[in-house]
């Protein structure tokens, strides 16, 4: 029972995430700063706690992880602002199961056997199909009104590119083998540099995040990310990575149902009755590719 809540843990604290982020709000700046800083301090007493061994290696990958990161997790706060929570999150966490899963095939040599090969791209169509039902909507008035204000070309490049950026994320570690929490901090390191290299960007010439308090506040989103990241990884020591991942990608239905319900984004029954069978293809799909991962 004690394996099963650490195991389920890092889907609670990551599909709060967007909710946390959306309800205390601000620019993406704000909140891609607020939830560097609040991870990079979390790593930082771990660190003293635990003193883990951070060779030149394992400094290099993960710092480039964080990196990564902050360009998939920048993105990804675009969405929500483009599409929602409740939308964008499905779309997003189905193209990180598929981008990483093609990671592991090209770099990895995972799937090594003509079945496994057939069985992950089975898996891959699964996953779109739920992806495709999450985004069906009703043309109504209600719908009309909450209309995305961004062209359909520029919601496909922030996916692309921030499903670019969390492959990065889990592909960089692996290559160097990073265990446990020895690449934490570095990670975390790599997160905040990202996160400052985004207040040069046009559209944040005039703004000044890190006098505003809203920035801040985000901190407890990137404490909440650290918590899960933490627990997921005890979680796969306990659990194995094949269990540990998989649970962990209930994630989404969290911050999906919570897009619904607590921050109120509008969908009408038929829309939720597809998101919700959408969320079970893409946790189907998931939990295929995992196993077959570990085997």
């Amino acid at each position: 029972m004690n394996n099963l809540i650490i195991a389920i843990l890092p889907a609670i604290l990551w599909g709060c995430m967007p909710i946390f982020t959306s309800k205390i709000g601000g620019r993406t700046v704000n909140q891609i700063l607020g939830t560097t800083f609040g991870a990079l301090l979390t790593a930082i007493v771990f660190f003293v706690a635990l003193r883990p061994n951070i060779t030149s290696e394992i400094f290099l990958f993960s710092f480039l992880s964080g990196l990564s990161w902050s360009l998939g997790q920048v993105l990804q706060y675009e969405s929500f602002k483009a599409l929602g929570v409740s939308k964008a999150m499905p779309i997003s966490t189905g193209l990180q199961i598929v981008g990483t899963s093609f990671g592991g095939v090209l770099l990895f040599s995972e799937w090594a056997s003509t079945s496994a090969k057939i069985a992950g791209f089975v898996a891959i169509i699964i996953i779109i199909g739920g992806i495709y039902l999450t985004t069906i909507s009703e043309k109504t008035p209600e719908n009309a009104s909450n209309a995305p204000k961004i062209k359909t070309s520029s919601i496909f490049w922030i996916f692309f590119f921030s499903t670019i950026g969390y492959v990065g994320f889990s592909i960089f570690p692996r290559y160097a083998a990073v265990q446990g929490f020895d690449g934490f901090l570095p990670q975390t390191i790599g997160m905040v540099l990202g996160a400052l290299i985004c207040m040069f960007l046009p559209q944040n010439k005039d703004v000044r995040p890190l006098k505003e308090t809203v920035t801040y506040k985000n901190m407890l989103v990137g404490v909440i990310f650290a918590g899960g990241s933490l627990s997921y990884l005890i979680s796969a020591g306990l659990n194995g990575v094949a269990t540990g991942f998989t649970i962990s990608q209930m994630n989404v239905v969290f911050s999906t149902l919570g897009g619904v319900y607590i921050l109120k984004e509008a969908k009408t029954k038929k829309e939720l009755t597809y998101t919700l069978i959408g969320l079970l293809l893409v946790i189907a799909g998931g939990i295929m590719i995992s196993f077959m991962t570990a085997s």
